[in-house]
């Protein structure tokens, strides 16, 4: 709510200009991945092993996704590949954070288009 309080003291100037800005900040939306990534160090169950005596194998990396409410999704990330994820994860939370700005901007652009009309209607009265 503070967020539309500012933005209803903007001129539709600059509701615009801040838009479009915005869209220019996003990353490249082929870059995004909604997760997160997780480091793990496990055991093998070899009674033998290091893990055994609690020195566990590690790290591994685990990105793990949440589908819905009783459903999760993940897979082993490579270590080579743990950084590329790891950005693709923040892309994901600037993107998702620009979208709700331009939305915001666009719920107050709504908002005065339609006071506009109504005191138009009023005025016609």
């Amino acid at each position: 709510m503070v967020e539309r309080e500012k933005l209803s003291k903007l001129s539709d100037l600059a509701l615009r200009n801040r838009r479009v800005g915005l869209t220019k900040v996003l990353p490249p939306l082929g870059e995004v991945l909604r997760g997160s990534l997780m480091e793990r160090y496990l055991t093998c169950g070899n009674p033998e092993c290091k893990c055994a005596r609690g020195e566990r194998h590690g790290p591994v990396w685990y990105l793990s996704v949440t589908l819905d409410q009783s459903h999760r999704s993940g897979c082993t990330v490579p270590g080579d590949q743990a950084e590329q994820v790891r950005w693709w994860i923040e892309n994901y939370h600037q993107v998702k954070e620009n979208l709700e700005k331009i939305s915001d901007i666009n719920r107050e652009r709504m908002r005065r288009q339609k006071d506009k009309a109504k005191k138009r209607k009023n005025v016609q009265k």
